[in-house]
């Protein structure tokens, strides 16, 4: 870790502090976890969201008992 100095704004500090007293945690802490935050969700490449590939691989001519096909070029209706 780094120790700093930052100049806040009187309302940035009084919330700061009451929420750092509100969680029984540092002031210091509730800084990191809201710079942490904010600067994660910046980052090139981030978590991508579910709903940003959901069906990526969905083909609505392909249904789940197709697997065996696929996988070991056996067709549908033969058992093994």
């Amino acid at each position: 870790m780094h120790r700093t100095q930052i100049l806040l704004e009187e309302w940035q500090y009084e919330a700061l502090r009451a929420r750092a007293k509100r969680e029984g945690r540092s002031l210091s802490s509730v800084i990191r976890e809201i710079l942490g935050a904010t600067l994660n969700s910046q980052r090139p490449g981030h978590q991508r969201r579910l709903s940003e590939i959901q069906g990526i691989g969905e083909d609505p001519d392909t249904y789940g008992e197709d697997h065996d096909k696929y996988l070991y070029g056996l067709d549908g209706d033969r058992d093994t």
